[in-house]
């Protein structure tokens, strides 16, 4: 029997000898919070986004909160984001008592589509949340334009994109702010939660720091009523040991999935690539018979996931907010699923979930 393939593999790997001497680092030091680990991470990070500055904050969630309560929107105030994307890009939105306004993605993307956003602008609007799904870069030339054009701070969501560019423009550089999440299934993951902003802003950048701090200006001085958002000293060593093997992880990743859209034939459609600075975080596919596909897969040994089942439209936590029809995202959430695609997987690997994709296909014709 063919071996099982996994959809992630975050047991001790290649690295786990530069992890294990950071963490050691960080014990020996007994230092554990906001101190010189979590500085010169912010540093090189901000240098490999090719952004000023960073902030390290608790997670990613807590990141896009950040930048939305540094730039004044609260209660009252809708921000724009897509209906395709994980709940805690919306869940955002609301930590801060803003609408989330839930609109439509590109149908061949999958990423916010432009137009719904220029069509959702009212009054009431401040900002926009792009998502660079999967890793793949959202339009953020388009999006832009529609945020300049009403006077909007454009608030990237890149939890799912480290190191993506757009247009050769780095994710997170090309708005007001970009938002990070090193949760460990990320392609620059931790040993637990963590989460950035980078930004070119450097008044911003400080306000941010202020807050995930408990608004403090200086110990014991809290100037404004802020939160307990901080990215720990073991996650930034942690990090700061996997930040340079980041450009090979996603070029390892870029080759995988290159060889799947080669030998994928019949089955299941990959999801469209708009821009080679994709960094394939994931590799979604479409099917109309996505469970049944999903079926086949496991019973060969093949772990799938589904990124995402029901789209923020469709989410009660959302409802109470107002819904606009989302039909992209409505069907593409009945046919999308993830194949496994990570920095260990061999290309053998990718060969035979491909092959096995393909007797699908050959069968469901």
């Amino acid at each position: 029997m063919t071996a099982r393939i996994p959809f992630a593999d975050l047991r001790p790997g290649p690295d786990h000898a530069i992890v294990a001497e950071a963490v050691d680092r960080v014990i020996t030091r007994g230092w554990f919070v906001l101190g010189p680990e979590v500085e010169a991470f912010e540093r090189e990070f901000a240098a490999a986004c090719g952004a000023a500055w960073a902030v390290g904050v608790g997670n990613g969630t807590d990141a896009i909160a950040l930048v939305l309560r540094a730039l004044g929107v609260g209660p009252g105030d809708e921000v724009i984001v897509p209906a395709m994307t994980a709940a805690f890009t919306g869940l955002a939105v609301t930590m801060v008592g803003a609408v989330p306004v839930i609109v439509d993605v590109d149908p061949h993307t999958l990423t916010i589509d432009p137009a719904a956003c220029a069509d959702a602008v009212s009054a009431r609007t401040r900002a926009i949340v792009p998502v660079h799904l999967y890793g793949q870069p959202a339009d953020g030339a388009a999006v832009a334009a529609v945020a300049s054009r009403h006077g909007l701070a454009m608030v990237e969501d890149c939890c799912q994109a480290h190191l993506a560019t757009d247009a050769g423009v780095p994710v997170g550089t090309r708005g007001t702010a970009g938002a990070f999440s090193f949760y460990p299934t990320k392609n620059l993951g931790g040993l637990g939660d963590g989460g950035a902003v980078v930004t070119n802003d450097e008044a911003l950048a400080t306000r941010i720091r202020r807050l995930r701090n408990g608004g403090q200006s200086a110990r014991y001085h809290h100037v404004e009523a802020g939160v307990n958002s901080r990215l720990d000293e073991l996650q930034a060593a942690i990090l700061r040991a996997r930040l340079p093997g980041l450009a090979q992880a996603t070029a390892t990743r870029r080759a995988l999935a290159a060889e799947y859209r080669r030998l994928l034939t019949r089955g299941a459609s990959p999801v469209a690539e708009r821009d080679p600075g994709h960094v394939y975080h994931l590799f979604p596919v479409r099917s109309p018979h996505r469970d049944a596909l999903r079926a086949h897969l496991d019973q060969r040994g093949m772990e799938t996931l589904v990124h995402y089942p029901a789209p923020l439209s469709a989410q009660p936590a959302f409802e109470r907010h107002g819904k606009r029809r989302c039909p992209v995202a409505d069907r593409a959430a009945t046919e999308l699923l993830s194949l496994p695609l990570h920095p260990r997987l061999h290309t053998d690997q990718v060969a035979q979930v491909a092959a096995a994709v393909n007797a699908f296909g050959e069968r469901t014709l």
